[in-house]
């Protein structure tokens, strides 16, 4: 193997590049190494373009390789790799989400960009190696693209920031933030936080965009020095003359639907100025394929909206809805819609809609998480669906595709810094958020209809989150920022910034652009702009829910909590389960117990959690000299009787304790079954209870107990360690 090796120092750590022959079949191919943590990327264009084809084919896969852990993972009857993980996906939308506004889009050559994890130390998270890999394999090859990216994680943690933190570091940061971009300009965000100040995430792109022009001259080394030749891409030309036939017969009508103010209509009436075009467009250019006379529909929509806000005066913006700039959409929230969930949410933005439910769940319905990089569990999860309905069209309704995971994953991450503690709340949580009419921004509209859900639930969440989409409109130098964008605005605007948080500060972020990249300077305006915003949407939500119901639902399952002795945990749980399978089945409730002794007792009801609870603390109850109980004789001997105390314990009563006077023969006062009530008196080393029938009378006293036994000179065993001693005696 033929391999170029080149290091630099990022974050405090040797970031190594080695490029080789390894996968010389690929336009460009790349092994990126940072700690033990090691990813290999390739990319990959095909030799013809793919006709007819109405959109840019790019692809990017991320792949997770068990052994990049030294795990064999999987299921006992297949032990490979299977359908990618939520953080993959994740991951794939990364590096997408990166280097995909670096491409010209009309690119109809298919590229596939695939990043292997081959080594994950546990240390060094593998996601922003993995940006640079791709960049760097695009970046060698002769496939067109703008790059080189850089791409950093800042946390804050301990009142300063860290470059590229540990997962142990990211665990306590109050700040994770991955930057990606080029040029001093930043072009992907991905941050979550524990309501962040303002000022200290803005600080953080400023910080950022140092690492990352560190990482993109060292990327534009490597490529001047082993780079190919970028390839001639053969880009479809428009017609002579269409733009100004466009502009002739279109551009009016164009405008006009637009800009029609009843909502209802407007969508409908774009129809049909877009059929209207299509048809004369092919009847008067003979050679016009649909795909390019549809592009050239889209490109006009994004001309007029542009300069309908960049070129108008301050505060006479055109948008499609005539709000200002700086406006928030009409809001309303409804709660409690759905009477037998634990807890629901309804929340309304201008024309996104979203509903949102909470199911609780005991702590057996917990997320197992057996990932390449983590082994855990999670106690609070956020789905997100979005049915083709929400957008007033037809489709196939599947599995969640990355759009679904990537907006569910977004809306979880604004909404777990706020999530109690199991240890407070032992319930789990899921949440599900159905998209159910989308005009821009429905992820931030899951967690304002999550939250209020959450609210409805009695779930005790510590604030309040809103989220907003920010958005952009810019040309050349000039740029104007748009508070909650909606759909033409986002599908034809440059950026969709998209902020979540409380009233304390933020706690999630993810910003995609269509452009090059936006300046710090406009990131930190649009986080000013979003909080102005999420107050106002905090203010309307919590006239609706002003805090968490102080109960929960009557269908919510009851959950108690019993601290025993860890020594008690096998008494509890029996031999092979034969105990603990007993309670669940005579209860209906569902037991967990932690290895510290903390039972989690989780039944239909009340009633059943209160039955199981009480069998449990008969079953670990600790006695103590001088308690009383009540309990059945179950056996009789010569010396005394043994007495049930609990389900699974006895104590002995000697036969000198069962009387003020001399008893003969321990049936002259108990038979079996008899139920008696008597005092502990002892409990010897090896736990075992002695019991006294006379004591626990309320008028036994000990005087009269010796004048009667005065004259007895025979010596009598009081205990079981005077039992065993005689025994031990006789053996002798």
């Amino acid at each position: 193997m033929q391999i170029k090796k080149y290091e630099t120092d990022f974050g405090g750590k040797k970031l190594v590049v080695e490029i080789s022959d390894l996968a010389d079949q690929a336009n460009g191919s790349v092994l990126v190494r940072y700690g033990d943590t090691a990813v290999f990327a390739t990319a990959v264009m095909s030799n013809q373009k793919k006709e007819g084809l109405g959109y840019f084919p790019l692809s990017v896969d991320y792949e997770e390789k068990f052994y990049a852990a030294g795990m064999i993972l999987g299921s006992r009857f297949v032990r490979r790799e299977g359908k990618p993980s939520e953080e993959a996906i994740l991951t794939s939308r990364l590096i997408d989400r990166t280097i995909r506004p670096l491409f010209n889009e009309q690119i109809r050559n298919e590229i596939q960009v695939v990043v292997l994890a081959l080594s994950v130390d546990g240390v060094n998270d593998p996601d922003v190696p993995a940006i640079i890999a791709a960049s760097l394999a695009l970046g060698i090859s002769d496939i067109p693209w703008d790059g080189p990216v850089g791409a950093v994680r800042m946390g804050y943690c301990g009142g300063k920031f860290i470059v590229n933190p540990s997962y142990g570091e990211r665990k306590e940061a109050l700040l994770d933030n991955v930057v990606c971009g080029k040029d001093e300009l930043i072009n992907m965000v991905e941050a979550s936080a524990k309501e962040a100040p303002e000022d200290i995430v803005a600080s953080s792109f400023a910080e950022a965009v140092k690492e990352i022009e560190k990482i993109e001259e060292f990327q534009k080394g490597i490529i001047k020095e082993i780079g190919k030749e970028k390839a001639e891409i053969e880009i479809s030309k428009e017609p002579a003359g269409i733009r100004d036939f466009f502009k002739k017969n279109i551009l009016k009508k164009l405008e006009e639907a637009l800009y029609y103010q009843d909502t209802t209509k407007k969508s409908g009436l774009i129809a049909e100025v877009k059929n209207y075009w299509m048809q004369i467009a092919k009847e008067e250019f003979e050679e016009l394929n649909l795909h390019m006379a549809d592009d050239i529909f889209e490109k006009n929509i994004n001309d007029i909206l542009h300069d309908g806000i960049i070129n108008a005066p301050d505060g006479q913006e055109k948008r499609p809805d005539g709000r200002k700039i700086d406006k928030v959409r009409p809001l309303s929230a409804v709660v409690g819609m759905l009477p037998l969930s634990h807890g629901s949410g309804v929340f309304f933005r201008g024309g996104t809609h979203v509903l949102s439910v909470v199911t609780l769940g005991g702590p057996a319905d917990v997320l197992l998480i057996e990932g390449m990089e983590m082994k855990t569990t999670k106690h609070f999860m956020h789905h997100y669906n979005f049915p083709p309905f929400s957008t007033g069209e037809t489709g196939r309704m599947a599995w969640p595709g990355r759009r679904e995971v990537g907006h569910g994953a977004l809306a979880e991450r604004a909404l777990s810094p706020v999530i109690p503690a199991k240890e407070d709340f032992p319930y789990t949580i899921r949440v599900v958020s159905e998209s159910m009419a989308s005009n821009g921004s429905t992820s931030q509209g899951s967690v304002c209809a999550a939250t209020l859900a959450l609210m409805d639930a009695g779930v005790p969440i510590k604030n309040p989150i809103a989220g907003i989409a920010i958005g952009l409109m810019s040309q050349d130098k000039k740029y104007k920022i748009l508070t909650d964008i909606q759909g033409p605005e986002d599908h034809h605007g440059d950026m969709d910034f998209k902020c979540a948080g409380s009233k304390d500060g933020v706690t999630a972020i993810q910003m995609d652009v269509k452009v090059q990249g936006v300046t710090v300077e406009i990131l930190e305006k649009s986080l000013i702009q979003a909080k102005k915003a999420r107050m106002e949407i905090l203010e309307e939500m919590l006239e609706v829910m002003p805090e968490p119901r102080k109960e929960l639902s009557r269908y919510a399952p009851c959950i108690l909590r019993l601290q025993i002795n860890p020594d008690k945990i096998r008494d509890v749980i029996g031999p092979g389960g034969k105990v603990i399978n007993d309670i669940i089945a005579r209860t209906g409730a569902e037991i967990d117990i932690e290895q510290d002794g903390l039972v989690f007792i989780t039944g239909r009801n009340h009633e059943d959690s209160e039955k199981a609870k009480k069998i449990i603390e008969e079953l670990t109850h600790e006695y103590k000299e001088g308690d009383i109980v009540t309990g059945p004789v179950t056996r009789l001997f010569e010396f005394g009787a043994m007495v049930g105390i609990g389900p699974a314990q006895e104590g002995l009563i000697h036969i000198s304790e069962l009387a003020p006077s001399r008893v003969d023969k321990v049936t002259d006062v108990v038979r079996s079954g008899d139920v008696v009530t008597v005092k502990v008196i002892g409990i010897d080393e090896k736990g075992r209870v002695n019991l006294s029938l006379k004591q626990a009378n309320s008028s036994y006293s000990p005087e009269l107990d010796q004048r009667n036994n005065r004259n007895n000179n025979d010596v009598k065993p009081n205990s079981f360690k005077q039992r065993d001693n005689r025994r031990q005696g006789r053996r002798e």
